[in-house]
């Protein structure tokens, strides 16, 4: 049987781990560091990975690191496990998928590929692969072509590749129970911007609607389609530094216009805001992490 196979009930990990089944539960839910399988009946079932993993978080703990802190250093280079169907060759198993899968990548290994991304699954949750691992690898990606290590064909081919992976889980995604819905606006040309992919998975994933209509054309039309669709929140991406002063011009109209409705900003443009600018506009900037996106949400929607 294999690291990878579930074969441990709840019970039975949070047993071995010395700790309550509540607790184990709670971790998942609230840092998903994990994605246990379920059986036919609905119950979790961890793999020897998983336990190793967990293993690892708890000794952290005992020496004195939070639960949070134990699993950001699990993300660093500072966490020693091998899995041997991917040949990991560093300490921590999210440096080390990432760079097999980077190689992967830009060798143009397609089953390689998706037996690696398999494996992310198998041991982390959803939202850890694609919010971190991915990014981790669309920036090193970016990085390798702009320093000339890797050509336009390997990144087309890289980038192409994540983000079908990313638009299939997104459609695989249910419809959500509730119909809050979320009006996605942005500079970029859909083929470029992953990042908003990225965020459409975590909205869809708190339970959102999300209404991609594309490449931002005019206050006009958007005013149209705001008036059509009703949207309880409108998402204005810019991750282009030149154009953010045209974006914060949207976020001032619509809120001027709709006041019922709620107005959001990301995107990595927000990190070159002049201090007054943060000020201002303060009350609508998602973040940058996934903590600060439920914060967020929290404070200015009622999910």
């Amino acid at each position: 049987m294999s690291d990878q196979e579930g074969k441990y009930n709840i019970k039975a990990a949070a047993l071995m781990l010395g700790i309550q089944p509540g607790t184990l539960r709670a971790w998942e839910r609230r840092y998903q560091m994990i994605a246990p399988v379920r059986n036919e009946a609905g119950h979790r079932l961890y793999t020897e990975a998983h336990i190793k993993i967990l293993k690892w978080l708890i000794q952290k703990v005992n020496q004195g690191f939070t639960i949070s802190q134990a699993v950001s250093l699990m993300g660093q280079n500072q966490f020693p496990m091998n899995l041997e169907e991917i040949k990991l060759k560093q300490e921590s198993p999210v440096i080390d998928l990432a760079d097999s899968l980077y190689e992967a990548l830009i060798h143009f290994e397609y089953e390689r590929i998706n037996d690696i991304i398999n494996t992310m699954f198998c041991i982390f949750s959803m939202e850890k692969v694609i919010i971190d691992i991915f990014t981790q690898i669309l920036k090193r990606i970016e990085d390798s072509y702009r320093t000339g290590k890797i050509i336009s064909a390997q990144k087309y081919f890289s980038l192409a590749l994540i983000k079908a992976r990313i638009t299939i889980i997104i459609h695989g995604l249910p419809s959500p129970a509730r119909q809050i819905k979320a009006l996605c606006i942005h500079w970029q040309e859909d083929e470029d911007n992953i990042e908003l992919l990225m965020f459409i998975f975590y909205l869809k994933k708190r339970g959102i609607q999300v209404i991609n209509t594309g490449k931002y054309s005019s206050d006009v039309e958007n005013d149209q389609i705001i008036d059509m669709i009703h949207p309880d929140l409108v998402i204005i991406c810019c991750e282009v530094r030149e154009e953010l002063k045209e974006a914060l011009l949207l976020v001032k109209h619509l809120s001027i216009k709709y006041q019922d409705i709620t107005i959001g900003l990301v995107g990595q443009a927000i990190n070159t805001m002049k201090s007054s600018d943060k000020e201002q506009y303060s009350s609508f900037i998602f973040g940058q992490t996934i903590d600060q996106w439920d914060i967020w949400l929290m404070q200015q929607m009622v999910l």
